[in-house]
């Protein structure tokens, strides 16, 4: 009984664990992809001439982060 408590309770702080771990990484690769890798992404564009397709992305991206709040 004492081994099926000690099973159920290590679940239970291993799987908090694991979603906090899971929170922090969601964090740390939306602020990648939005603060590092769209400007990057979006300059490389405009360089190899597709500044086209570059700009309504531009425009896109600037509508969805001024409605989003976090």
């Amino acid at each position: 009984m004492l081994s099926l408590i000690f099973f159920v309770c290590m679940i239970w702080v291993f799987g908090k664990l694991f979603v906090l771990g899971f929170r922090a990484a969601w964090g740390i690769s939306r602020f990648l992809l939005t603060i590092i890798l769209l400007p990057v992404v979006l300059i490389g564009m405009v360089l190899g001439g597709l500044i086209y397709i570059a700009f309504p992305i531009l425009i896109v991206v600037g509508i969805v982060s001024g409605l989003a709040s976090d």
